[in-house]
């Protein structure tokens, strides 16, 4: 799934058409039943900004346009008039560029709300970690802090990578609970996420350490990496058990 930092990549891309008017076309049957394009073409964009793992692009007269990837959405920026094949969600043409969306799975009009219910966003500039453990901290303490840094209501932005890589860094195990946790290693997460991921958005990104490397050795310590679902969606954890520490971890 695209994370944080994909996003905000994205919002770069799409810098290009800022103060446009733009054509807006929705060739996939799914989008074009959402009137999107009656709505929005022709109109001028003023704004596209990353919040979490949303895309808000903002056009005149107050319309706020949602894009959430999910699993496969991509946005790509071509020339206008590039060939393609295939039915894109989404196009947004202008003078020299068109924005595409593949795979667009949710793409709605918000009107002025914009990302409803979101976290403060973990690329935000300056972080917010003071809203971010407040809010880690008002719900249930009984979670899996593995867990609770996916809930993009507590932090925006984070997903089972960067949480990976983060704890990681950290040396914090995915399933130390919330109340076994103090804020000074909450903090040392959240630090570390951000700076991951800010290093992911600005160049390639860091070598990972322990996601999708189950059964290898870690390289910081040489312990064997596992892996395991984590949480009511059954997101994979994976982490190392030898120097990352703590909480009730599922038997190997």
């Amino acid at each position: 799934m695209p994370e944080g930092d994909s996003l905000h990549r994205a919002a770069r891309s799409l810098q290009v058409l800022v103060g446009e008017r733009v054509e807006v076309e929705t060739p996939h049957p799914r989008a074009a039943v959402k009137g999107l394009a009656e709505r929005l073409d022709g109109r001028r964009l003023e704004q596209v900004e990353a919040v979490g793992k949303n895309l808000l692009l903002r056009f005149e007269g107050g319309l706020v346009l949602r894009s959430h990837l999910r699993m496969k959405g991509r946005w790509r920026v071509e020339p206008r008039g590039a060939e393609r094949s295939g039915k894109p969600w989404l196009v947004l043409r202008g003078v020299e560029h068109e924005a595409v969306l593949w795979n667009g799975a949710v793409l709605e009009l918000v009107g002025g709300r914009g990302a409803p219910r979101l976290g403060p966003d973990i690329l935000g500039e300056p972080p917010d970690f003071a809203t971010m453990l407040a809010r880690l901290r008002g719900g249930s303490q009984a979670r899996d802090v593995g867990d609770a840094l996916l809930d993009q209501r507590l932090v925006a932005g984070i997903g089972n990578l960067w949480k990976a890589e983060a704890l990681w860094e950290a040396r914090l195990s995915p399933w130390r609970k919330l109340d076994e946790v103090d804020d000074a290693e909450l903090r040392a997460v959240l630090e570390a996420a951000h700076t991951l991921m800010r290093a992911a958005l600005d160049g390639p990104r860091p070598a990972r350490h322990v996601y999708r490397r189950a059964g290898r050795l870690c390289p910081r310590c040489g312990g064997v990496v596992r892996s395991a679902p984590q949480g009511e969606n059954a997101r994979t954890a994976y982490w190392c058990p030898e120097c990352q520490v703590g909480g009730n971890a599922p038997p190997s």
